[in-house]
């Protein structure tokens, strides 16, 4: 019996194929907080309490240059399956804005978890109870005295405030902070007026009634009706293209690997991921954080990819937040396992 057993784990071990030997890092390009840095903890946890691989997942923040550090630093670990990183939109918009050679051909893509909503957020003492209402106050204020507080420079948050200039027809002053997290305490200090920040990043204040979300730039309300604050859910809130902002994005979370893995590394991490998606953790975060479930993968997830990308760069190019292209050297790999956060 125990010859029979003994077989049947080393069948098993074998129909797995390939797995991690060492700690797999997951690089997030943007600042601690922020929603990648939220979902990538959130899957370091889940991969350790359920033992979905053999070794740990280590979370590095690289948030330099709005992202392109942890860019740059994936695309120069050619060939290491143990290496991933967390993507959001600013895989589109970063290269533009700094004029790197780094894009999503550069990375191995495995898989799109998810699609982040973006809300028009104001503090909860302010003025504005709507959307009408703050589009009014924009129009209505000195231009550039209204402060919107967003993640970096030229990327997502600085495109929706160029969008609601145009909506407006005025100016907003926009104050770049290093993550969703800081933008979210900058508007609990009523040190910006407004901020875009993704649901997850700004939920447990709402929650806790210090700021107050007005619409969602998405083309239709979202689904999640379990209340957060008091009776509201995010179901509650009306698009702002509803209230006369003619505003749509959503933010990309997906997962890549380094360039050059083979078809059974990525095979083995798309795995992983299917089977986490099943959890009921993951399941209760997507729904605390409103997220859009959309999943892609394989031929269909690089089409999306390569489509988005070109929207992305009609929009950098329109916002004027193209750089021209100048080289940038790949960081130095380091020769140590990977690093520990």
């Amino acid at each position: 019996m125990a010859v029979v057993a003994a077989a049947g784990l080393l069948g098993s071990a074998q129909a797995q194929g390939w797995q991690p030997t060492q700690p797999v890092e997951l690089v997030v390009p943007a600042g601690t907080g922020g929603g990648a840095d939220q979902m990538a903890r959130l899957i370091q946890k889940l991969v350790a309490d359920h033992r979905l691989m053999p070794q740990p997942v280590q979370v590095s923040n690289k948030a330099g240059n709005s992202g392109v550090e942890g860019l740059l630093y994936m695309k120069a670990a050619q060939g290491d399956p143990h290496k991933l990183v967390i993507t959001l939109s600013n895989l589109f918009t970063a290269p533009l804005a700094a004029g790197a050679d780094v894009g999503w051909r550069d990375l191995t893509p495995v898989q799109l978890l998810a699609q982040d909503q973006f809300v028009l957020w104001v503090h909860a003492q302010a003025p504005q109870r709507n959307a009408a209402e703050m589009l009014a106050a924009l129009r209505s204020a000195p231009p550039g005295s209204l402060k919107l507080g967003g993640t970096g420079s030229r990327q997502e948050d600085q495109l929706i405030s160029v969008l609601l200039e145009t909506a407006a027809a005025t100016r907003i002053a926009y104050v770049p902070l290093k993550g969703g997290g800081d933008v979210a305490k900058a508007l609990a200090a009523r040190e910006v007026d407004l901020t875009v920040n993704n649901p997850i990043e700004a939920e447990a204040l709402w929650r806790q009634g210090v700021l107050r979300p007005l619409c969602v730039f998405d083309g239709k309300p979202l689904a999640q009706r379990v209340p957060v604050a008091g009776t509201q859910s995010w179901a509650d809130l009306p698009t702002c293209m509803s209230a006369g902002m003619p505003v749509q994005y959503l933010m990309m979370r997906g997962i890549f690997a380094a360039p050059g893995l083979t078809p059974a590394q990525r095979a083995y991490y798309d795995g992983v991921l299917d089977r986490l998606r099943a959890l009921p953790e993951w399941q209760a975060f997507m729904a605390r954080g409103a997220f859009s479930a959309t999943v892609m993968k394989g031929a269909e997830f690089e089409a999306w990819l390569d489509r988005t990308e070109r929207f992305h760069r009609v929009l950098m190019r329109e916002a004027r937040f193209k750089a021209p292209a100048v080289p940038v050297a790949a960081p130095a790999m380091p020769t140590a396992s990977a690093p520990k956060k």
